[in-house]
C-alpha cells in the first residue's frame, strides 16, 4: 500500500500551543474587572477614576509587591 493511504494520522500526546492558558486568561480577566470596580468605585474625582483604570491594568504587579512586602523579601 501507498504511504499516503495510511489512515492513522493521530497526534496523541502532542499539545497544541493555541489551547493553553485559557484558565489563567479567565482568572486575569476576572481580576481585571474586579480591580476596575474597586479602584474606580473608590475614586473621588474623574482623574482618580482614570488612574484607577490604569491601576486595574497592572493589578498583578500590586499583588506581587504586597506579597513580597509581607514576606519581607
Amino acid at each position: 500500500m501507498d504511504s499516503e493511504n495510511n489512515m492513522d494520522h493521530t497526534d496523541y500526546g502532542k499539545t497544541k500551543v493555541g489551547h493553553r492558558g485559557h484558565t489563567s486568561e479567565a482568572v486575569y480577566g476576572l481580576g481585571l474587572i474586579g480591580a476596575w470596580v474597586y479602584f474606580i468605585g473608590n475614586a473621588a474625582t474623574f482623574w482618580l477614576g482614570v488612574l484607577g483604570f490604569l491601576k486595574g491594568l497592572v493589578w498583578p504587579a500590586y499583588l506581587v509587591y504586597a506579597a513580597l512586602k509581607y514576606l519581607n523579601l
